[in-house]
């Protein structure tokens, strides 16, 4: 599964953890979040995500 960047803060969504302060399971794809989910660190917004490559 792919993992995103947090460009403003670093922070790095893996799928395969999940984000348990977001109430996300183990297993969401990045582009299955909900649109509203942020950041767990800063609170910024999805777009605000690269794909780590």
């Amino acid at each position: 599964m792919e993992k995103w960047l947090c460009v403003p803060c670093g922070y790095i969504y893996d799928p395969e953890i999940g984000d348990d302060a977001g109430d996300i399971e183990p297993g969401v794809k990045f582009e299955d979040l909900p649109e509203d989910w942020t950041c767990p660190l800063c609170g910024a917004p999805k777009e605000d995500f690269e794909k780590v490559e």
